[in-house]
């Protein structure tokens, strides 16, 4: 299992277009095989740092999901809104969970 965590913070001005991108590929994902991959993303406190959670059954499966035609114009719109330096990628190593809130 792949699990990923990235974060990042725009520009206020940027927040609501940035909540409309997300939805549409978020949508579009309603398309994929659910069993394979989970994608969470969040909003922080500050209304303005955001959080993707993700996790890929393989690599074939999230290769499949980052090349899906709405995110990769997520990514580009996001990253032409004017990121601060603040995008961060990390690759997690799971320990194991416990609970299911689905």
């Amino acid at each position: 299992m792949i699990s990923v965590i990235v974060t990042y913070q725009i520009k206020p001005e940027f927040v609501e277009q940035n909540k409309e991108n997300i939805q549409a590929f978020l949508n579009d994902f309603e398309q994929l095989d659910a069993s394979k991959f989970k994608y969470n993303v969040f909003v922080k406190e500050d209304g303005v740092s955001f959080v993707h959670y993700s996790q890929y059954s393989d690599e074939e499966m999230q290769n499949m999901l980052l090349n899906i035609k709405s995110f990769k114009a997520f990514q580009q719109m996001r990253d032409e809104s004017g990121l601060n330096d603040s995008h961060r990628v990390e690759i997690l190593q799971s320990i194991g969970s416990k609970g299911n809130l689905g």
